[in-house]
């Protein structure tokens, strides 16, 4: 390209602002249009009554618009983003992955009138599919590896262009070399790395082998896990898409750090080549939730089905995972950690006083954790805005993991 300013796309920074806005826009001006489409299709929401307040107001609301969100990642992300880069290929068939899977739900509900959708064991194996495909490409990909340590040396001769970074002065750097580990990230562990491989008991050959064995089933379990919270939260207009974007958010920094080498060595994290080209991804991926939020808010003109919610829960899931912090989701991740917490103990608590006294007990009002508050009375846009406070101090704190010793 020799257009004036093409060398700007030579910046990360500057790709993830164009992917953005690209995404932002496109949500916003394109999606308009899906939701008049979805609404002459009368592809509406089917509410069952649980006695919520507004509840049936929503009957109708068009649903299927992660449709919009998928679009406006995907586009931008080809547009902007190095679809060659290993870790780009991954979060792209993890988008289409399960968002196939979603809109198959939403399909067997909306146009064959099932309320249950696709079954769970195949939503699960979707999700088990998913993770597996994602764990053996980081075993099998060369493109995968690490640098232990990142250290800076004003005499050496070897040196590597840090991009996105604008430096006034030459850096003089010396990496390591590329470690294919099963190392990750986890606050109050020396360096806050913890190794898979310590949970094998003996030493050898095979220790590698069952390590990245026990990374993987860890990647499967992590993917249908948040995939699955995500779909639970998804339950408040405005709810699942707002908490995705401040986690989303939080992602990128953290992509944005460990793919820098200067800013990996400085806050004495794990140097990680090439995520970088994943903030492109995460940016595009944050103007889409914005985007979808205008049109999701309350009330909301649009529902993201499970089209929506199964894909942003994969793609945050896989995303951690990449950048080695899959183990940080707990606290990143705690609004869908909490909603599906909520949903486990209420229906075990159910069954074991059904079992003990003839008659199922309830320790929520209902679950998720989200309709509790709306059987206590809260109002929705209440719940929501306080919900997604809870989010940006979760993500503040899993910011500050970073120093912590």
């Amino acid at each position: 390209m020799d257009f004036p300013g093409a060398g700007m796309f030579q910046y990360i920074s500057f790709r993830s602002a164009i992917a953005v806005i690209t995404s932002l826009f496109f949500s916003l001006l394109v999606g308009k249009k899906i939701i008049r489409r979805l609404q002459v299709l009368q592809i509406g929401e089917e509410i069952r009554n649980l006695g919520l307040e507004g509840q049936m107001q929503k009957r109708g609301t068009p649903t299927m618009g992660g449709v919009i969100i998928l679009l406006s990642i995907l586009i931008p992300v080809i547009l902007f983003g190095d679809i060659k880069n290993i870790y780009v290929i991954i979060m792209i068939v993890t988008t289409i992955w399960l968002g196939f899977v979603g809109f198959i739900d939403d399909y067997i509900k909306v146009f064959k009138k099932n309320k249950e959708g696709l079954s769970g064991r195949f939503k699960i194996l979707g999700q088990i599919s998913l993770g597996l495909f994602v764990g053996v490409t980081l075993y099998l990909s060369s493109d995968v590896v690490v640098r232990d340590r990142v250290v800076k040396h004003p005499d050496s001769a070897k040196q590597e262009i840090v991009e996105g970074v604008d430096n006034t002065e030459p850096q003089n750097v010396v990496l390591t070399p590329n470690l294919k580990t099963t190392r990750t990230t986890i606050p109050f562990f020396k360096n806050n790395e913890f190794d898979y491989k310590s949970l094998i008991p003996f030493k050898g050959p095979w220790a590698d082998y069952l390590a990245w064995g026990v990374f993987i089933l860890m990647v499967i379990f992590v993917v249908t896990a948040v995939s699955n919270g995500a779909n639970l939260t998804d339950g408040l207009d405005g709810l699942a898409t707002g908490v995705s974007a401040i986690i989303g958010t939080t992602l990128g920094i953290f992509a944005y750090l460990s793919g820098n080498v200067i800013y990996s060595e400085y806050l004495n994290i794990m140097y990680i080549p090439n995520t970088g080209e994943l903030v492109v991804f995460m940016s595009a991926f944050i103007g889409a939730a914005i985007g979808f939020l205008w049109y999701n808010s309350y009330p909301a003109q649009v529902f993201m089905g499970d089209t929506g919610s199964l894909a942003i829960g994969g793609i945050i899931a896989v995303f951690a995972i990449l950048i080695r912090k899959e183990l940080l989701i707990p606290i990143l991740c705690g609004i869908f950690f909490v909603e599906s917490l909520s949903v486990m103990i209420q229906v075990s608590y159910f069954k074991r006083t059904k079992r003990k006294y003839g008659e199922g007990r309830r320790i929520f009002l209902m679950a998720p954790l989200h309709h509790h508050y709306q059987k206590k009375g809260y109002p929705e846009p209440k719940i929501v805005t306080r919900f997604w406070i809870v989010a940006i101090l979760l993500a503040v704190i899993t910011v500050v993991t970073l120093k912590i010793r």
